[in-house]
């Protein structure tokens, strides 16, 4: 999840002692006393509500993590629909953002305007004729967020992380990972065939008939497929060290002639020596791929790109098209609400504006105090479970407290907001707003190229349900999103908060010292900082949440990947580990008195199984076990717990229950 330097020392004061507003009692309802807690702990307490709870005919899920910001968008909404009715002093954060809700809300005129708008960029792909007019056409496309066949970011260095640097990366397939193209499995299939008619319906919509359209859609899918082969898979892509490769672009230049890097750089106005290429083998494809594939079939390729990249932004068959395929991908059964669509749109475009409106209704100071109470004490314990570890050598200690205190703490929303002064919005072209925003986007990166890294800069909205680390950075961030309940509650007793946000608090820390971000140094850079011994000692354990998390099933015998979630699983066995140790350090936490028939323990553990209370359609979670780094809900209660000692002892989990593991094969790495 991605600034001003806040250093541990500076929040000394605030301890478990601090003062607060009066706490109320948090009911906690719903728990099944009929089952075994230590049987399966994520039904105990949610079951009830899973059984009876109906997922929203516009949504693949409901409750929390990721679902709660449906209930996030109809909030921006209601501020959206109330400033888009007032009279807005131009260039205003107001004007702006209030008129491009409305042009979009306009669904008369963009029906109206059918694909009008694309009809420009649709005749730019026609006119190609040779492969620089091909490349050029891939340059302009770039300049206003469309990656095509490159991809193309300003970024920190993950070697130098004080300076960004041009980096390129995979690109150029419809699906949704490479994997798609190349299984076989009845459900795969049906989203291969869904994809295939989707493009076909793009094109017939755009003038070709049923034949055409369905042969230009299988000609896109072959060039498709051809890309895919060189992607490396998700598992592939956590190797941090092996998407590190730094390149001169003279070097790029002779190892690429037919992608001509020179000129693609030029005609970018970015002005660098050296590219940092994430997948060398998908370039080294795509050279060749750039003279096999006629000229004619490329433009195929880009018409239907393009059509992909701009259908829900289009007139109501475009619109539809798209939904058809993404009902086959999610599950979902009809199509979410025009405000709620838009109320996404102005917070993936304008998102630090529409945010600052946000902030002023619905996020506190108290809360923020309370939270950098909740992290400090979390760092704290953490520093005291490094003192204690036993597999791990007294230097190595020392250089992981030096990084765990060295991390930037960022809460509720930036310092300083973006600057959108060049976005230019009016309430009659909603197309046209969405393009400039797009533009002011790529020329913000262009803007960081080598230049040093602006560390203020958060990388997700403040509405957002989502917490995140970034290790280049060394920083953990909880935007405002995700600091109400179930996660965190102002007035709730501790129990209930460090089982909810201080879970997620204790899991963001621990990015910093997963598989991935324990290859990063205290100053954000990809450097060593173990002894040997004590790094294949890590490792060993690594490998064991890989071997655990891949035995777990859901829909009947689909497989977690444990090597794909292996950084969130970690992250989570952690992350409780440390969140109950901080708990401890509370008054709550070290008494006994117990609160709707639950002991202090109890109630933490409850409330972390009530942070991924989720119901999802089948299909989104097939989705999600392909996808989605996480485990799914189920299994970020129960995997983690399995491994917790104390959740035992608060449960009287004994063998013979489900979830039951000897305290020798219990997993603990930090």
């Amino acid at each position: 999840m991605k600034n001003s330097l806040m250093l541990f020392i500076a929040f000394l004061a605030f301890t478990a002692c601090s003062k607060h507003q009066e706490k109320k009692n948090i009911a906690i309802t719903g728990i099944d006393s009929t089952l075994r807690p230590g049987n399966d702990f994520f039904k105990y307490v949610n079951g009830k509500w899973y059984d009876s709870v109906a997922i929203p005919p516009s949504q693949a899920g409901v409750g929390a993590y990721m679902f709660m910001n449906y209930p996030q968008r109809m909030r921006l909404q209601g501020i959206l629909d109330s400033i888009s009715q007032r009279k807005n002093s131009k260039g205003s954060i107001a004007q702006k953002v209030g008129d491009f809700y409305a042009s979009g809300m306009d669904t008369v005129t963009i029906d109206k305007r059918g694909y009008t708008p694309i009809k420009p960029l649709l005749a730019k792909i026609e006119a190609i004729n040779d492969l620089p007019s091909l490349m050029n056409f891939v340059v302009n496309e770039v300049k206003v967020g469309n990656s095509s066949i490159i991809g193309f970011g300003v970024s920190p260095d993950d070697k130098n992380s004080s300076m960004n640097i041009a980096q390129i990366y995979q690109t150029g397939i419809g699906l949704p990972d490479r994997d798609y193209y190349f299984k076989s499995d009845s459900s795969t299939v049906a989203i291969q065939e869904s994809y295939k008619k989707y493009l076909a319906t793009l094109f017939q919509q755009t003038g070709s008939n049923a034949k055409e359209a369905k042969k230009n859609a299988n000609l896109v899918y072959d060039i498709d497929k051809q890309l895919a082969v060189s992607h490396k898979t998700k598992v592939e892509l956590r190797d941090v060290q092996a998407n590190y490769n730094k390149m001169t672009v003279t070097d790029l230049i002779k190892k690429h002639p037919n992608i001509d890097w020179n000129t693609f750089l030029n005609n970018l106005d970015a002005q660098t020596d050296f590219i940092n290429v994430g997948q060398p083998a998908y370039y080294d494809a795509l050279n060749k791929l750039l003279k096999t594939i006629p000229i004619n079939n490329w433009k195929i390729y880009l018409k239907a790109n393009s059509l992909e990249r701009y259908a829900d932004d289009l007139s109501k068959p475009f619109v539809d098209a798209s939904f058809e395929y993404t009902k086959v991908l999610s599950g979902q059964a009809i199509q979410k609400s025009r405000g709620e669509k838009m109320a996404n749109i102005v917070d993936n475009y304008l998102g630090e504006a529409l945010g600052q409106l946000y902030v002023k209704k619905y996020f506190s100071q108290d809360a923020k105090k309370r939270m950098l109470v909740l992290v400090n004490n979390l760092q704290k314990a953490y520093a005291k479970r490094i003192d204690k570890l036993e597999w791990m050598s007294q230097s190595t200690k020392q250089k992981a407290k030096e990084k765990l205190f060295a991390m930037t703490k960022k809460i509720g929303y930036p310092d300083k907001w973006k600057d959108y002064s060049n976005v230019h919005i009016a309430r009659e072209t909603y197309f046209e707003n969405m393009v400039s925003a797009a533009t002011t986007a790529y020329q913000f990166q262009l803007a960081k190229l080598g230049k040093p890294v602006d560390k203020s800069e958060w990388y997700t909205t403040v509405p957002t349900v989502t917490a995140y680390n970034n290790p280049s950075a060394n920083e953990i961030v909880f935007p405002a999103g995700i600091l109400q309940p179930p996660y965190f509650d102002n007035n709730a007793d501790d129990a209930l908060n460090y089982g909810g946000i201080g879970m997620v608090i204790g899991h963001e820390i621990t990015h910093t010292f997963d598989d991935q971000g324990a290859q990063y140094d205290k100053d954000g850079n990809l450097k060593n900082w173990w002894t040997k011994e004590d790094y294949a000692k890590f490792k060993s354990r690594i490998q064991q949440v890989v071997n655990l998390y891949s035995t777990y099933t859901v829909l009947g015998d689909l497989h977690v990947n444990g090597a794909m979630t292996v950084g969130e699983n970690t992250a989570d066995i952690a992350g409780i580990a440390v969140a109950y140790d901080a708990f401890k350090m509370t008054k709550e936490g070290q008494g006994n008195t117990k609160i709707d028939g639950f002991t202090p323990d109890q109630r933490f553990f409850i409330s972390i199984a009530k942070i991924w209370r989720v119901k999802m359609k089948d299909e989104f979670l097939r989705l999600w076990i392909n996808n989605n780094p996480h485990s799914p809900p189920n299994w970020r209660v129960n995997g983690p717990l399995m491994n917790t000692t104390p959740f035992y002892e608060a449960f009287n989990v004994q063998p013979g229950d489900k979830m039951f593991l000897p305290k020798k094969d219990r997993i603990t790495i930090w």
